[in-house]
């Protein structure tokens, strides 16, 4: 029997990492949460923010703790690591990540087992340290999940909605490939009321000829170094991708997510994580859907494979 106790352990208490916390905090899902992060005073006043907010929310233990108090965790999610800076690309920070990442995920699997825990990557860029994290851990490619892409499929839902004047629940659809400049559109899979987008355009007398997609599409793949730009980071919206992520394991959902995970032939791309259509549950990734992709489509999935394959072989794993 599973014990009842839902505990997720959070390594890195910065922007996304504290922000988390919060999410999961409000949310109901777990009871108990860990907060571990290299700077022990900032990670310590978190965790008393948080805890003064306790008489507003369901009960929940919030604690600073050590690598060794992640054991039993049903989640371990991996926020730590360098930030990403103004004018600089998500791929710019995999050599500092990944040096990073090689002492937290050994120091993490000292205290964990697979059968147990799930890893969930959060850490940009995230396709290559999933990655990283699924080769260093050695566990089952079901147990570590990337956040992915599941932030630029919302942002993608959203603006459309916006645009056509929708709400965002309404309209589906998907980012897939990798968390950053490679990623592509699904347009073929973009439905509003069960309308391919296609159909949908024919009506809808919003769009110029197209030229909106190109728009829609370039705000999302841009939305980070906008946010980034304006404020310094991105925290909100990711925390609150992670939350779902969470949950989809937490309440065995079986919910179609775009995570990123280490791919083993599917769509002929292997040894290499990158978001597609994914059914999450309890135990993790329970299997990654072919969905049918138009030929353009295929190819730019292709390439985004090929773009992360070539910066995995510059590091030393």
């Amino acid at each position: 029997m599973k014990k009842d106790i839902h505990k997720v352990s959070i390594i890195g208490a910065g922007f996304v990492g504290s922000t988390t916390a919060y999410t999961l905090m409000l949310s109901g899902l777990v009871s108990e949460i860990v907060i571990i992060d290299i700077n022990e005073e900032k990670a310590k006043g978190e965790v008393m923010d948080l805890n003064h907010g306790l008489p507003f929310t369901k009960p929940v233990k919030i604690y600073y703790g050590q690598y060794e108090d992640i054991k039993h965790s049903d989640i371990v999610i991996i926020s730590a690591g360098a930030n990403q800076k103004e004018g600089e690309t998500r791929i710019d920070l995999v050599q500092k990540n990944t040096e990073i990442f090689k002492n937290i995920v050994s120091r993490i699997v000292k205290y964990t087992t697979p059968e147990e825990t799930i890893l969930l990557v959060v850490t940009n860029p995230v396709d290559i340290l999933t990655y990283v994290t699924a080769k260093i851990s050695g566990w089952p490619a079901e147990r570590v999940i990337g956040s992915g892409t599941v932030l630029d499929t919302a942002r993608f839902r959203y603006l459309i909605g916006e645009h056509v004047g929708v709400d965002t629940r309404n309209v589906h659809g998907y980012i897939l490939g990798e968390h950053g400049d490679t990623e592509l559109a699904a347009w073929s899979l973009t439905t509003i009321a069960g309308m391919p987008m296609d159909q949908y355009c024919k009506t809808c007398r919003s769009c110029k000829e197209g030229h909106s997609r190109l728009e829609i599409f370039e705000q999302v793949k841009n939305a980070a170094y906008d946010i980034i730009k304006a404020k310094g980071a991105t925290y909100y919206a990711v925390a609150l991708a992670v939350k779902r992520i969470v949950e989809a394991i937490m309440r065995d959902e079986h919910s179609i997510l775009t995570v990123s995970s280490l791919l083993d032939g599917q769509y002929d791309i292997s040894d290499v994580c990158i978001s597609v259509p994914s059914v999450v549950d309890r135990n993790g990734i329970n299997r990654i859907l072919e969905v049918p992709l138009s030929n353009e489509e295929k190819q730019l999935l292709h390439k985004s494979a090929d773009t992360l394959k070539d910066i995995i072989g510059q590091l030393h794993l």
